[in-house]
């Protein structure tokens, strides 16, 4: 007689075993009509999963945070079960739900051309149509071997042969004749899937990501709860577009990328601008909580990485230089050299907290398929820093750097900050009592702000817990930056020690902190949130000051050289063009304001402003013009 337990507390005790499906009717039949799957004891499991025992259960709607998952993994299904009606003969191979979305992998010899994607897309509507019940099947090993041999189905042969250990029994769902290999859960039928979906692009793929295997042909596909769901997406997938950071570097002259130097970044003068701007913003933060910047070498002996452990988890991720008969890394990153520095001279207790901070270069030799403009590249630079630390002062030191971390985003125009805590993974370094103390340090730190934040268990480093800090964007999308990593492990491995105050020696803890993370990403981050109209104080022209004229050649010249004596990044367009072309242009450069200066504004010392958002500010006083700067830097700062 299991008795079960709903989120709100209350209990039902049934006589015998019972369905989620039979609870949720039980409960009422709007709920029955809307329940998708149910949770039971905080595994997802269909709507047919019978429960026997005492349990926990929470009814999944199409309400819930789980059901988009289940949804798109659904829409991956029936999208295979249409390809496989229109195109007999394609093997399907893996599909599964992501973010955003879902995509299954298929082997046909004739590849599938884009016109494909509307019929496969009707066929899936008709497969809804259907309402065919989808329910789940268990078949021993060899039954399921051999009947998806039978049919032609050779990829799904190797993935049962690889990854179901012998005498275990294989999870087949079926909806109608059609059937696959799956853990699910799955919906009731296919009527329940909402018609809230397309399919977007098609693409190769590596089959199991082995580039010395076939390439298969993938589909990907977005699905919503609803049509308004989607309409939403895909308008946001069109703003993107619009937003694109590589389209907009190019129309403002800001960077460009080719293939000679591939995943590096040819910055030019405006771009580079903004780039310092950033830089000096962080520097000029850095210096103000007590830390002391540094720089180190960017090749280093290979002996320095295998020491570090660097060099055995990421060696193909490191390019690699040799000379004199000696192996060198171009280094992928800074902790290692950062502890060279914390090395030089004997450290004491009153030494730390050390704080060293790094502009660093570093290089990763990530695949080429997967560079993608600032976003992901081969050659960046961190706002990259480690704190050299007691364990009595991780908490203060996490305090600190939290503080500081929503001071940067909040001035960049961030306030949504998402926040993951990282705890031990089954692999790791470090005594338990260690780790009890550094997760608590790292919970305590968030709790003492008052921060939401969402557990994430086993997904810390090896070396240690992590605290990840995400930002979302205008578009909803999120972008994870920031963290915090307490590491145990690198200074023991590198001798780094301190003379503790019972004259003990000691090895500190390394906290290995970022901000921004990579600069390149963050700037192509803030050029498509801002849609390259970056805010006054990051703009890398924030005033152009226009003739009408050639008589007001001299006093335009005087009030760009005003504004510069000022700070402000000012420039001059004497061109002889209309002045209806010269705004408009300037405009579409995203310049934030535009200066026009006829013979009228001569006379009175002033100009004419105007905004790039079309606003006409009318004629001001230069001094009023410049407080009027000054105060809009300000509040970004």
């Amino acid at each position: 007689m299991p008795v079960v337990t709903l989120p709100d507390g209350s209990g039902r005790r049934y006589d015998n075993p019972v369905t989620v499906a039979d609870i949720a009717a039980d409960i009422g039949p709007g709920l029955a009509k809307a329940a998708l799957a149910g949770k039971v004891n905080g595994a997802m499991v269909d709507t047919s999963f019978t429960i026997d025992d005492d349990a926990d259960l929470a009814i999944i709607t199409g309400k819930s945070d789980e059901a988009l998952e289940l949804i798109r993994h659904d829409a991956a299904h029936v999208m295979a079960q249409a390809v496989q009606e229109l195109y007999p003969g394609t093997q399907v191979t893996i599909g599964p739900a992501i973010e955003d979305g879902f995509y299954y992998d298929f082997a046909r010899e004739e590849p599938f051309h884009p016109d494909d994607l509307k019929k496969i897309e009707d066929r899936m509507r008709e497969i809804v149509g259907r309402d065919l019940p989808i329910h789940r099947e268990v078949w021993e090993r060899a039954q399921a071997m051999q009947t998806f041999a039978d049919i032609g189905e050779t990829y799904k042969v190797e993935i049962i042969d690889d990854i179901i250990p012998e005498g275990e029994e294989v999870s087949v769902y079926r909806q109608g004749d059609w059937f696959d290999v799956c853990r699910g859960p799955h919906l009731p039928s296919t009527g329940r899937l909402p018609k809230a979906f397309k399919l977007m692009k098609l693409a190769g793929a590596y089959w199991r990501g082995d580039s010395d295997k076939q390439m298969l042909q993938r589909i990907y596909g977005t699905a919503w709860r609803d049509k308004k769901e989607l309409k939403d997406y895909l308008h946001r997938l069109e703003e993107a577009e619009k937003r694109d950071h590589r389209k907009i570097g190019k129309a403002l002259d800001l960077f460009h990328a080719q293939d000679e130097a591939p995943g590096m970044v040819f910055w030019h003068n405006k771009g580079w601008i903004t780039y310092l701007t950033v830089q000096e913003y962080i520097r000029d933060k850095l210096r103000d909580h007590g830390y002391q910047e540094v720089h180190t070498p960017q090749v280093l002996d290979r002996s320095l990485w295998e020491k570090s452990g660097h060099w055995e988890k990421f060696r193909d991720d490191i390019f690699v230089t040799e000379t004199e008969g000696r192996v060198y890394a171009i280094k992928p990153m800074n902790c290692p050299a950062h502890i060279q520095i914390y090395n030089h001279g004997l450290k004491s207790y009153r030494d730390l907290p050390l704080r060293l901070a790094e502009f660093g270069s570093c290089h990763r030799n990530e695949p080429s398929g997967t560079l993608h403009g600032l976003m992901r590249v081969r050659n960046f630079v961190q706002d990259d820093a480690h704190i050299f630390c007691t364990e009595e002062q991780i908490l203060p030191e996490v305090l600190a750097f939290t503080d500081l971390l929503f001071e940067v985003y909040k001035d960049f125009g961030f306030d949504e900050v998402l926040i993951k805590l990282s705890t031990r993974p089954e692999k790791r370094v470090g005594s338990d009592a260690v780790w009890d103390k550094a997760e608590k340090s790292l919970e305590d730190a968030l709790n003492a702000r008052g921060l939401d934040w969402e557990l994430q268990p086993g997904e810390g480093a090896f070396y240690g817990p992590k605290i990840e800090f995400s930002l979302r964007d205008c578009l909803n999308r999120v972008w994870q930056l920031g963290t915090i990593q307490l590491d145990f492990s690198m200074p023991e491995r590198l001798g780094a020690t301190y003379i503790a105050e019972d004259n003990s020696k000691q090895v500190p803890v390394m906290l290995h902190r970022a901000i921004l993370g990579s600069i390149e990403r963050f700037i192509g981050i803030l050029i498509e949130h801002h849609a390259g109209a970056f805010p006054l104080w990051l703009a890398p022209v924030q005033a152009v000051v226009l003739n009408i004229t050639d008589r007001q050649a001299d006093y335009c010249a005087e009030v760009v050289k005003s504004l510069q004596d000022k700070g402000f990044r000012a420039d001059l367009d004497l061109r002889n063009e209309k002045i209806g072309f010269k705004i408009r242009e300037h405009t579409l450069q995203r310049t934030p304001y535009l200066l026009v200066v006829g013979d009228r504004e001569m006379e009175n010392h002033s100009v004419a402003v105007r905004t790039r958002g079309g606003d006409d500010l009318g004629s001001m006083p230069l001094d009023a013009l410049i407080a009027r700067l000054e105060s809009e830097v300000a509040q970004h700062m």
